[in-house]
């Protein structure tokens, strides 16, 4: 079995989209991928609501938590995306010449809980095809 490709997924916060991605990523196609998630203004803490329903899922994992950029910077990843609702945020640059692709979702943080579960969804449904293609797949 080749080496697991590493993907990161990055946002501004990390408290809510780039962990439910990341921990998305790692539940679904964790078998070929191993996912990571950072922002430029980590928080410094996970989401209560986004944290809850990815428990209720089964995709929380202990280790995921709100990281600052500087962290992960010396790590060799295969793919970067960013996740930032670009009309919202200023989505952040990756430093390394890495493939970078952007897929745009809404933050639902402050929201009703149901957001939570359709910025999941959406998640699951448009970016989890993306990194498969991207990184499952032989060229």
């Amino acid at each position: 079995m080749s080496q697991k490709k590493e993907v990161l997924i990055l946002c501004t916060g990390n408290s809510c989209r780039s962990i439910m991605a990341e921990a998305l990523v790692n539940a679904k196609i964790g078998d070929c991928v191993h996912a990571q998630s950072s922002g430029v203004k980590a928080s410094g803490k996970v989401n209560p609501h986004a944290q809850a329903l990815l428990e209720k899922k089964g995709y929380w994992r202990d280790e995921y938590h709100s990281k600052v950029i500087e962290t992960i910077l010396d790590t060799p990843f295969d793919l970067v995306v960013t996740v930032c609702d670009a009309a919202k945020e200023t989505c952040p640059m990756f430093p390394k010449a890495v493939k970078t692709i952007h897929i745009g979702f809404e933050d639902p943080s402050g929201k009703a809980e149901q957001e939570y579960e359709k910025t999941l969804d959406l998640l699951e449904k448009e970016l989890l095809p993306i990194i498969k293609k991207e990184l499952c797949e032989e060229k």
